[in-house]
């Protein structure tokens, strides 16, 4: 049994390296320094006076209705559609000069339809929504469950607006939405093929 699943995991491998798009991964556009630890990425921007820095994990960032899919409509012969990687993905704006970091929890809608947000005939599509707003003590690892947290569920529509463009004027906007979502679905099909030569090596190992 194992002998066969070392097979299947080698043949697997290979066609996964034939469909991997991008043998290094992407840059981010606009001066952004990526960290990868394991599953987390996390991007790096300094401006005058601040420092932005935005963290997503790959775990579970691939939604599930597209796996569904891929196995229920697939015919024995047709390749299986693309998966793309849409992570949540947390916002912090550290000031040099304030003891405060503004954190801003973000993800990506599951319908995967644009958001309109704004009064009419000023619409804007955001591909991606702010769903949590709360200030952190700068430094701290662990974040206080104490700090009031803004839930944007219920929020006046133009301060919406307001932390919308506060956003894009440091660089978070939809072009580096769009990014963010290529590199993470690279590190995550990089992930699993390390994953997959993992389980080969565990399997084979007697």
């Amino acid at each position: 049994g194992d002998k066969a699943f070392a097979q299947f995991l080698t043949d697997e491998i290979q066609e996964e390296k034939k469909i991997q798009k991008h043998k290094s991964l992407p840059k981010v556009s606009g001066g952004w320094d990526l960290e990868v630890h394991g599953t987390e990425a996390k991007l790096v921007r300094k401006i005058a006076g601040e420092k932005i820095t935005v963290t997503f994990n790959i775990n579970n960032s691939i939604p599930p209705s597209a796996e569904e899919e891929t196995q229920e409509q697939q015919k024995p012969d047709e390749q299986e559609p693309e998966l793309t990687s849409t992570p949540n993905f947390v916002v912090e704006v550290i000031k040099d000069d304030t003891k405060h970091t503004l954190v801003l929890d973000c993800h990506f809608p599951e319908d995967e339809a644009s958001i309109t947000i704004g009064q009419e005939g000023e619409e804007e599509s955001d591909i991606f929504t702010i769903r949590e707003v709360s200030f952190q003590p700068t430094g701290e690892a662990d974040w206080k469950d104490t700090n009031y947290t803004l839930n944007t569920e219920s929020l006046d529509w133009a301060l919406y607006d307001h932390l919308m463009d506060f956003l894009a004027d440091r660089g978070v906007d939809n072009t580096f939405a769009d990014e963010l979502i290529e590199l993470s679905t690279a590190l995550e099909h990089q992930e699993y093929i390390k994953f997959l030569e993992d389980l080969k090596s565990f399997v084979k190992c007697q």
